[in-house]
């Protein structure tokens, strides 16, 4: 062997040695980083490896439920069968929510008229003492006596008791209600201070934090669920201030008004509906929606909102190409009211409302809360685009006049439901009488697979006579109604824009 090829030899063993010590002292000190203890005001946590968060699941409810328990009250309603549907807002009895209702509410109707007869059903309708019921659930928010629920589980109630935990009952006047919420007081004398539960703040809500709901579902009192907050701000077709949580807690038929809470105990939301078809999907009234609606209600039994006169809706992308806005941002107006704060402003058709008082206004759901909860007489600026320009305009926000005239369901008496949806002759903005409805009464909508579905009957239509008998009002219909042969055809004068012709319902 030459002295060359022994030289390169030993220096290829020296460089894989050294290799290989290199490799083990770095070893040592990874193995020493990854066991060793934290310096003198380290953490633990600075030192750990990097790890994702877990999140914490409640290994029990059972104290929630037993401290919370008692400020959560049973509702039973008592009303007259007048031939109005049982107290469900018309958004709530059709779309996904129809089929509930009419399970929950309607079946036990249905079971006394197949077990006392038709005729003797429609006697009771005329002698006036046949009465239904309905459950719903209350939260007690006053040590005073008050309780927070729906407004459709009183809506038309002529008799409210409610029940506590510890089997206390006590008879409940409705003190104030708010159809366009769906939230309704009570009131009861206990001569006690009551429990009372803690209102929270719903805006601090995230999806994904767990939530509890103690309600009355189909008659099983205090009944406890439990979920996740699965959305925020969902829109269901409640109204203009639709705003819902939506919650995978079971939410069932009578769970209608119970509290939502969440994990520190603190009522979130109302809950309020729930979607049959699709499971573990339910709505509830943000807390924070209530809390401002709740002094008015109990001062002076309704609430009192700021008014525009604008009707808006969204924009949309086709919308904004067409109208050669800059983007869907904003309520796009559609329409000023006469005489409204909106045109004494100078508010125009076409002209995209960006702002109101301040606060931006990204959508056409958010400007009807904004301008409601504004005090009436207040001066606000509201920012408009229009033409591409960008306008401030000074309003003084009016007062949002009361419904003049409330929808009512089916008006049917002894006749089965024929799936009319009526409402008295209707006012403008300013209270005077729509001309064009000086006679009749207006059809608002026909229930899908009714007698009056298959008649023809639209919404929009005027019944002008019921059985050759003209009818101004939903008292004089339901008066005809009563008078007539059940198992007659019933014959109807209606008027669709110029023209007026007669359809025959067969019950």
């Amino acid at each position: 062997m030459s002295y060359r090829v022994f030289l390169n030899k030993r220096l290829g063993i020296g460089v894989l040695a050294t290799a290989l010590v290199i490799c083990f002292l770095g070893g040592l000190v990874i193995a020493k980083e990854m066991r060793r203890i934290p310096a003198a005001g380290e953490t633990a946590a600075a030192v750990a490896p990097s790890m994702p968060a877990v999140p914490a699941v409640p290994g029990s409810f059972a104290k929630l439920a037993s401290d919370l328990g008692p400020s959560v009250v049973n509702i039973r309603v008592t009303k007259s069968a007048d031939g109005v549907s049982w107290n469900m807002p018309e958004w709530f009895e059709h779309g996904p929510f129809e089929h509930f209702n009419r399970r929950f509410f309607d079946d036990q109707h249905r079971q006394r008229r197949e077990r006392h007869g038709r005729r003797g059903h429609s006697e009771r309708r005329r002698r006036g003492d046949f009465r239904r019921q309905g459950a719903g659930s209350g939260v007690i928010i006053s040590a005073e006596g008050h309780i927070l629920t729906n407004h459709h589980v009183v809506q038309h109630a002529e008799e409210v008791r409610v029940t506590l935990t510890d089997g206390r009952e006590y008879e409940a006047r409705v003190v104030g209600r708010d159809a366009k919420t769906d939230l309704a007081v009570l009131q009861v004398d206990a001569g006690e201070p009551l429990p009372v539960a803690t209102l929270g703040i719903s805006d601090t809500l995230r999806v994904g934090d767990w939530v509890m709901a103690i309600g009355n579902p189909f008659g099983l009192s205090h009944t406890v669920t439990a979920g996740i907050v699965s959305g925020k701000g969902r829109i269901i077709g409640a109204g203009p201030y639709d705003d819902f949580i939506q919650t995978d807690a079971s939410i069932n038929p009578g769970n209608s008004g119970g509290p939502l809470f969440n994990m520190h105990g603190e009522v979130i939301g109302i809950n309020t509906a729930m979607v049959p078809h699709g499971r573990g999907i339910g709505f509830a009234i943000p807390i924070d929606t209530a809390k401002p609606l709740i002094p008015q209600m109990v001062a002076t039994g309704s609430v009192t909102r700021g008014y525009l006169g604008v009707s808006i809706q969204s924009i949309t992308p086709d919308l904004a190409e067409a109208l050669k806005l800059d983007g869907t941002q904003g309520a796009l107006v559609g329409e000023v009211m006469p005489d409204s704060p909106a045109a004494r402003a100078g508010l125009q058709t076409g002209d995209v409302i960006t702002a109101f008082d301040g606060k931006p206004v990204a959508t056409s759901q958010d400007l009807p809360g904004m301008v409601a909860e504004t005090p009436v007489d207040y001066d606000v600026t509201v920012t408009v685009q229009r033409q591409g320009e960008s306008l401030d305009l000074a309003v003084t926000v009016g007062k949002m006049h009361a419904e003049t005239a409330q929808a009512t369901d089916s008006p049917e008496s002894g006749r089965g439901n024929l799936g009319l949806h009526l409402r008295d002759r209707l006012a403008d903005s300013r209270g005077e009488e729509d001309p064009a409805l000086a006679n009749g009464v207006l059809v608002t909508r026909v229930q899908p697979g009714s007698p009056a579905a298959a008649s023809g009957i639209r919404g929009g239509d005027v019944i002008l006579q019921v059985d050759q008998k003209p009818v101004d009002s939903i008292a004089e219909v339901k008066q005809v109604l009563a008078e007539t042969d059940e198992e007659s055809p019933l014959v109807l004068l209606v008027k669709r824009g110029g023209g007026s012709f007669y359809v025959v319902l067969k019950a």
